[in-house]
């Protein structure tokens, strides 16, 4: 209870994030395949992509955490200050 979800080292939406690239490497084999390039080719480009798919984010999952990726992303709407001309705001 009340333990974030967690596989194989993954954690929350990471593990979204993994399910989602490899459904994109499988459409992407499929299409290659379909265009008629060489399956061994197709293979040696969705096994490269999916090494540096699971590197990515197997790194972001423990550099950031279950919720540092939503900081980090919220963090960056913050803006760096904020421009007033006015007095209005302070007198009233």
């Amino acid at each position: 209870m009340n333990q974030p979800v967690m596989f194989k080292g993954l954690k929350a939406q990471y593990i979204w994030y993994l399910g989602g690239g490899l459904v994109a490497l499988l459409v992407g084999f499929a299409i290659l395949y379909i265009c008629g390039v060489n399956m061994f080719i197709c293979l040696g480009i969705v096994f490269i992509t999916g090494g540096i798919l699971f590197k990515r984010v197997y790194r972001m999952s423990g550099k950031y955490g279950e919720h540092g990726l939503m900081k980090k992303i919220g963090n960056r709407q913050i803006p760096d200050w904020i421009k007033n001309n006015s007095r209005k705001v302070f007198i009233r």
